[in-house]
């Protein structure tokens, strides 16, 4: 008779404790943490992103945000360096550099500030010389006619 009742006094306890509405909502609010720290593990991975790193064939130069969801950046391929433009949708191949930018151990331009200062002067030049042929003309004439 004893154990009787301990297992139906066991078994209404253990009905009675789901449906108590201060375990539902400890429930609720673990998973509701569970779920938080999900969120905030993605973001942290994305705000600094962190991401498996490919092989040294091919590495990020430099880049220079130029807007909100837009980037400039100079890739590595092998010995060739090429300029691409990077927007939420697309990736643009800009040009390929004549003169390759030095890169440092560590995977940066050597000379770059860590503004970006040299490497939008740079890019400038560049796409100043892609835009109008002419002003690239110009500038060897000036630079014989120096010398």
């Amino acid at each position: 008779m004893l154990p009787l009742l301990f297992s139906q006094f066991v078994g209404a306890q253990s009905t009675q404790s789901i449906t108590n509405p201060t375990s539902v909502l400890s429930i609720f609010l673990s998973l509701l943490l569970v779920v938080g720290i999900i969120f905030a593990l993605a973001y942290v991975m994305r705000r600094f992103n962190v991401t498996a790193m490919g092989s040294n064939q091919m590495k990020v130069v430099a880049s220079m945000v130029a807007g909100a969801k837009e980037k400039i950046m100079v890739i590595q391929v092998g010995d060739e360096q090429h300029l691409i433009g990077v927007t939420s949708h697309n990736i643009s191949h800009l040009s390929k550099l004549e003169t390759p930018l030095e890169v440092s151990s560590k995977g940066s331009a050597v000379g770059a500030t860590q503004n970006g200062v040299d490497f939008k002067q740079k890019l400038v030049a560049a796409m100043a010389g892609k835009m109008n042929p002419e002003l690239n003309k110009k500038n060897e004439k000036g630079a014989s006619s120096d010398a």
